[in-house]
């Protein structure tokens, strides 16, 4: 059963939130409280449940659990990301990394380990929104780098295709800054890495940028492997 969860009349702009969760009480919990911070929420038992909720409705952001009945939330994750670049924030009552790096290879943009302060979840959620907001109609600032089609502003975090805007999650864009700022030189996985990532994750995320750019991510031209060194990439200046 489909739940929705408003405490005022939000504000005609306020974020669509999904949440995904089997448990009542963790969704009660945290979709009065977000529903209190302003936002939109409706809240879904399961995937069956969620692509519903998704088939009539418009989300700006996924909460996603993974440990569910039936279809689990990494499976649901990684079915979304074939047709959409919505948002995904994963939680788990698992921190090993594998589950990490499983719930980051399926598409999730963050993680949260159960169990967490609602206040956490909602800054992660802020965070994701923020970036995920499409960028204002004004002159590019300097400086930026560019590669074949791409124009990257390293202050604003901004990748442009050919014109058109690329959608980045917080940690491809900080890494991408890391690498255009190194202006063509090695970027170790030690300086690319953030939240204690470890290579492993550093390697998933660099291997997620590169089916955005790449036009063979098996081969790339542009996010180059520096061997022994970590990773460079390839800027026309």
């Amino acid at each position: 059963m489909t739940e929705a969860f408003e405490s005022q009349a939000p504000a005609d702009d306020a974020a669509h939130l999904l949440l995904v969760d089997d448990d009542r009480r963790i969704r009660a919990l945290l979709s009065r409280y977000l529903a209190a911070r302003g936002y939109r929420v409706s809240a879904a038992v399961d995937s069956a449940d969620a692509r519903r909720l998704m088939a009539s409705l418009a989300f700006d952001l996924i909460v996603l659990d993974v440990m569910m009945p039936g279809e689990n939330g990494i499976d649901f994750a990684r079915s979304v990301r074939q047709s959409s670049n919505i948002p995904i924030l994963m939680l788990t009552a698992r921190s090993e990394t594998g589950d990490r790096v499983r719930g980051l290879e399926a598409g999730a943009d963050d993680y949260l380990a159960k169990p967490f302060e609602p206040m956490e979840l909602a800054l992660r959620i802020a965070s994701i929104l923020r970036r995920a907001a499409p960028p204002t109609l004004e002159a590019t600032p300097e400086p930026s780098v560019r590669f074949a089609d791409f124009i990257f502003d390293i202050e604003r975090g901004d990748l442009q295709n050919d014109g058109q805007s690329v959608r980045l999650t917080d940690r491809e864009r900080n890494m991408l800054q890391v690498l255009a700022r190194a202006m063509g030189e090695p970027v170790s996985r030690e300086a690319l890495a953030s939240d204690g990532a470890n290579e492993r994750t550093i390697d998933v995320q660099i291997n997620r940028l590169r089916r955005k750019i790449e036009r063979d991510p098996a081969n790339p031209q542009y996010l180059q492997t520096a061997r022994g060194a970590g990773y460079r990439l390839a800027v026309d200046r």
